[in-house]
Formats: structure tokens, sequence, C-alpha cells
């Protein structure tokens, strides 16, 4: 399979404070997202996340490295003209209503008025912001904001979209809606690049992850060969038992009332809890092996520096 991006050994210093120092941002950034997928991008806050981005869409320039979109240099016109972007703290002229904001954005890529009216009406569904098409943007709510924002995104029917924290700010509706609407991108042939700290959802939908930490691409790859599928624990709910009587068999995470969650980290001692159930007629609720997920690999890298 081709690769939509491609990134090789690149590099990116700042000078900073009054008396300029150097410093280096992107210390050798190296990879690669296949076209049709959804890559995920994580890393702390100041990990270069933000400053790879932006080397890719030519907003700054790298120090050294290469980067290719589609084959192509990644400043080539033909290249830049298939990608589109949401910024992480997007910045709209907020007296424009939602329908005019997105007319503004298709005359940037000279779209037809019929065009970029009927594309407008079509991307506003999409994104439930139909009844707001004649709203100024001034009275979104954040939510709102990033919707119209993944809207414009989508303006110029990109097949490369990068989305800079999209889910940051949204209630856990909205994320399911924006996590949906990114898996239908992939479902259309389209390709993705997603930086987010928020790790359940990178979990969910993406396809291949990297880690950044201080510039540096500490791992990567498919999510399913990243995260082991070793069983890690077992989580038990159960009630109508005193805690005491469990207690050494496993880690008592929480008591409220008469309900007690239990963690076994040893599979021979999970026959001993269910058999002090029955005895002493106490009720389980749920028992559920818990495997690695991404947070505890993502904590794990982070750690470990």
């Amino acid at each position: 399979m081709a690769n939509a991006l491609t990134i090789e050994n690149l590099h990116k210093s700042f000078k900073l404070g009054f008396i300029p120092k150097t410093k280096e941002i992107l210390k050798g950034i190296s990879l690669s997202v296949e076209e049709g997928t959804i890559f995920g991008y994580l890393g702390p806050n100041g990990a270069g996340k933000t400053t790879t981005i932006k080397t890719v869409l030519g907003l700054i320039f790298p120090d050294r490295g290469e980067i290719r979109i589609f084959g192509q240099p990644h400043l080539a016109a033909k290249a830049r003209e298939r990608i589109g972007f949401l910024p992480e703290n997007p910045y709209f002229y907020d007296y424009l209503t939602a329908a005019e904001f997105l007319d503004f954005y298709g005359r940037l890529f000279r779209l037809d008025k019929e065009v970029r009216t009927e594309r407008s009406r079509r991307l506003l569904k999409r994104v439930g912001l139909e009844r707001a098409a004649d709203l100024q943007l001034r009275k979104f709510s954040r939510g709102m904001l990033q919707r119209i924002g993944l809207a414009q995104a989508l303006i110029n029917d990109p097949a490369f979209v990068i989305l800079d924290e999209p889910l940051g700010g949204l209630d856990p509706i909205g994320r399911k809606e924006i996590r949906d609407l990114i898996v239908q991108f992939r479902a259309e042939g389209k390709t993705v690049l997603l930086s987010s700290h928020i790790l359940q959802d990178i979990e969910m939908i993406c396809d291949r992850v990297a880690v950044v930490v201080d510039g540096r691409i500490l791992n990567q790859g498919p999510l399913h060969e990243l995260v082991s599928e070793k069983i890690l624990f077992t989580e038990i709910a159960l009630s109508a038992i005193d805690p005491g009587s469990v207690a050494g068999l496993g880690e008592i995470v929480s008591v409220h009332g008469e309900r007690i969650l239990l963690k076994v980290f040893d599979d021979a001692k999970i026959e001993r809890v269910l058999a002090i159930v029955q005895a002493k007629k106490g009720r389980l609720h749920s028992l559920i092996p818990r495997t690695e997920t991404l947070e505890d690999l993502f904590i794990g890298i982070v750690k470990g520096q």
C-alpha cells in the first residue's frame, strides 16, 4: 500500500528567550502514514506533535529532513491541494455565518459557486450544523466551532485530512459523533493523521500509532501489535459479602455501600474468590479480564524516559 505521508529524519529548532538560545524541538522524526488508514500521533504536551504538523503543511520550514505527500515534495501545489486541516486552536472570523464561512474557504480553493453552495450545505448537515447555517460563529459553542472547523477541512474534498486535537473540549456525545465522522473518512478512502492526547479515542479508531516524546518517536506501528493481549489482571465486581473475606486475594479498588471492586492478579485466586462469594451467599456482578491498553503503553513509554 502506498503512503499518503512519509517523513524522514525531520529536525527543527527554534531560538527562544530574550537572549535567544536554540532549542531543538524535533530530533530526527521518521514515520509513514499509509493511504486509507487512521494514524494516531501521540505525545505529552511539548513533545513536538504540532511542530511536526506545521512542517508537513509548510507553515514552518524544517532545518533538515524530507517530507513527501502522496510521493510528492510536501510544498508542491499538487500535494497541498489534496490536504484538509483542522488546527488545535482555530481562529475564525466570528461575524461570518456558518454558510458564509464555508463559502469563503470554498473560494480559496476556487470552487464554482454551485459547487460551493452544494458542498457547504452537505457538509453542514454532515457535522450536524444544518440548522446553524445562518448563525454567526461568535454565537457558536466550543463544540460547534470544532464541527464547523471540521467542515472547512473537508470543503476541498481532500484525500488526506490532518486533525490536531479535534476532540478537545467536546462532551462525550460530541466526541463520539466526531469519532464516527473520522471512521467514515476511512470508509470513503481518505487518510487521516490524528494528533490527540485523548488515548481512549485513539485506541478506538486508529489503525497505527506513533508515540513522540521530547522530539523523538519512541514507538510506532499497528495498534494491535503494540498493545499486548496478555491479561494483566481480572476485575471482579461483587456485593453482599465482607470486604475482609477477599482482601487477601487481590487489590480492593473501591467499596461503595455493599458493592466491592476487586483486582485479582493471580488467575489461581479467581476460583477462590468465586467460592467465597458462593459460600457467603454474595452476589457476583461482573468478571472482566483486563488486557494492556494504549494508556498503559503510553505511560510506560513516557515514564521510561
